[in-house]
Order: structure tokens, then sequence, then C-alpha cells
């Protein structure tokens, strides 16, 4: 008589990873994820760029919040679930690609969401992305009993919301902004519920270093918007934009040292994880921004800006004001760091005055080479404290 092994059916093999597991680190897969979306921020930040260029500015900011929320919404619910439940399986790996595919068609849709208000393509390909993620929690779901009660409310509050976005797409246009904000709580608020019956067992460390890595993916698309702006003029003859792009090098170079000046951790507390997590919505907003703000700036340098120099000034002010006071609410008022606690502030406030001077965009970047010397001051500062009290209890010291 032979004996027939049982197979557990293919939605009860997601079983949860454990939150202290050690040497944690990114998966190609999820590189893979992060380096698609970079396509719909691209098209949003290289939209915000031409709209703003042109001189339609408030409809250029709202479009561009709009669309930058889609992008990170649905990054980032996949990022947390991934945390907890990146099983690698074969089911896994294809609904992975279809919001990736989802994503792509977002991206198509960036364009037509600028010029002519029509969100019908983002929202067919956000909705894409969120029904697949609908089948990951469903098969958490059967797999994780433990925290079914938060992986069930995930797939249910996901479905009626998706419900809504396209329910809104048969709305007259004048209810457009407001059933948007409507959405967006009802988005933001469902982690929020589904997680009070017990939090699903993402990993701290893991969450921090995905963020991290998203964050240089779109410090390398500031780069490459700068770099294309300035090769642009430089082509034409304009050898003074050395200088900008100079300028450009030392603001990105400043986001990135800001950024990773000292280890990034996240609470497990949901409400600070929420606001963690959540916040980083402007800072990945405002990096992409940055780099649309120096193609305007180059723009207005070469005579093709339809705005004024204050304008093309502020473009990149206030994405870098909206980073620093961003990062001090997220990072440097935690750590308990004095000078950083009202340099950061300070500095927004400076780099908020740099349009009313000459060379804006110079003029920031040595706001932003200061800050970073204030850091780097900072961090020797508390660096001896530290020697001197391992020295003690060392019990031993210099001679």
């Amino acid at each position: 008589m032979t004996q027939t092994r049982s197979v557990r059916p293919w939605y009860r093999r997601m079983s949860p990873r454990h939150p202290d597991e050690p040497h944690r680190s990114a998966t190609p897969l999820e590189l893979f994820f992060d380096l698609c979306f970079v396509v719909a921020v691209a098209q949003a930040a290289g939209n915000l760029h031409h709209a703003v260029a042109e001189g339609h500015v408030g409809h250029a900011v709202g479009s561009y919040l709009m669309v930058f929320f889609a992008i990170w919404w649905a990054w980032m619910n996949f990022t947390w679930f991934a945390s907890a439940y990146d099983t690698d399986d074969d089911v896994y790996r294809i609904t992975t690609l279809v919001e990736i595919a989802g994503a792509l068609i977002l991206a198509a849709g960036v364009p037509r969401a600028f010029t002519e208000a029509d969100f019908a393509t983002i929202t067919a390909g956000y909705v894409v992305m969120r029904l697949a993620a609908v089948v990951h929690w469903t098969r958490a779901a059967a797999g994780d009993p433990t925290h079914r009660a938060a992986t069930s409310r995930y797939a249910v509050g996901v479905v009626l919301v998706q419900v809504g976005w396209l329910v809104r797409l048969a709305l007259p246009g004048d209810w457009g902004v407001a059933s948007f904000a409507l959405l967006v709580i009802a988005e933001l608020l469902v982690p929020a519920l589904a997680e009070r019956p017990g939090m699903t067992p993402w990993h701290p460390r893991h969450i921090v270093e995905r963020y991290g890595l998203f964050t240089l993916i779109v410090l390398g698309e500031v780069v490459l918007a700068t770099s294309l702006a300035v090769q642009t003029g430089v082509d034409a003859g304009d050898r003074h934009l050395w200088s900008l792009a100079a300028a450009g090098a030392v603001i990105v170079f400043a986001l990135w040292w800001l950024y990773f000046d000292r280890p990034v951790e996240v609470s497990t507390r949901l409400r600070l994880a929420l606001f963690w997590g959540y916040g980083h919505y402007l800072v990945f907003a405002s990096v992409a921004a940055v780099g649309a703000g120096l193609a305007v700036v180059v723009d207005h340098e070469r005579g093709g800006a339809h705005i004024p120099g204050s304008t093309a000034g502020y473009a990149v002010a206030v994405p870098i004001a909206v980073y620093l006071l961003t990062l001090w609410a997220l990072h440097v008022r935690r750590q308990q760091r004095p000078a950083l606690a009202a340099a950061f502030p300070a500095a927004a406030v400076l780099v908020l005055l740099t349009p009313w001077g000459p060379m804006p965009a110079h003029l920031v970047a040595v706001v932003m080479f200061l800050l970073v010397a204030v850091t780097v001051l900072d961090r020797r500062r508390a660096a001896v404290p530290e020697r001197a009290d391992a020295t003690t209890e060392g019990g031993t010291g210099p001679v």
C-alpha cells in the first residue's frame, strides 16, 4: 500500500517571517520592484518640471502630489507586506510582477494626468497594483492564523477602497479634489485599523533598509534629471551652466548625507511606526521634486521657462525645505541632539529665503553644505563623551 503525501494548497503556504530574523536583507525581487517604480517617479518628476517651467505652478503641484501618492502608497504597502510575508514562492513572485505591471500602467498615465487632468489610466494601474496586493493579504490570512484578524482586515479594507477609486472616475469633475482627499484618508486608515488586533510580523531593520534603498533610487533620479538638463544647455553652448551643475551636485550630496548621517531605527509601536512610514511620503516626494526644480532652474537660465527667477528658485527651495523639516521630524528630533534640533528648521528657513537673492540654487547649495558641516561637528562632539565613557568603564585611560 503506497502512502500519499499531503500537499498544502497554494494559498496556505504563506507563513510569516520572524521579526527578529538575523541578516535580513532586501531580495532581488524587492530591488526589481523598486527599479520599476522609478519609472513612475521619473514620469511624475519630469511632468512636474515641464508644467512648472510653463508657468502652471498650482496645477503642477496638485497633480504631482496626487500622482506621487499613488506611487508611494502602492510601494509602501508592498514593502511592509514583504517584510512580514516574503515567501518567494511562485505565486508570490507572479502576484508581485502583476503589481509591477500596474506600476507601469500608472506611469503611462502620468502625462495625461498633468496635461488633461485625466486620471483614468493612473487609477487603472493603481487598482491593478492594489488588487494584486489583496491576493497577498488573502494568502497571508490563510497561512498565518495568528495574524488572521489583521491580514483579513487588510484584504477587506483594500478592496473597499479600490471600489471607491473606481467610483470616483464617474463623479463630476468638481468633486475631484474632495473625493481624492476622502479616499486618501480611507487608504491611510486601512493599516491603522488592520494592525490594531495584533501587528503583522514586519522586520524593523529590513524596513529601514528598504526605505533607505528607495531613497537612494530617488536620489539617483535627481542626479539623472539634473545631468540631462545641464547637458542640454552645455550642448547648446551655454558653458556657464557648469557652476549650476556643481551647485546641483552639492545639493544632491547633502540630501544623501543628511538622510544617512546616523543609523536609523523605526519603533515597533503602531503609532510611531505609522508616523515614520507615512512621513516618508514627504521625503520621497520632496527629493524627486528637487530634481524637477533643478531642471526648471536650468530652463530659466537658458531662457526657456515662462516664469520669473524667484519662482524658479522656489522650485528648488520649497522641496528642500520640506525635506529638511521632514527629516527633522522623523529622525533628528528623536535623537535628542540640541544643535541639530535648531539647525534643521533654521536651514529650512534660510533655504526659503534664497529665491530673493542672486543665484538661488547656488545659495541653497551653500546652506546645505553648512548644514552638513554642522551635522559632522555634532557627531564628533557626541563621539567624544562616548569614547570617554568607554575608557572609564574599561578601567584604563591614556597614560
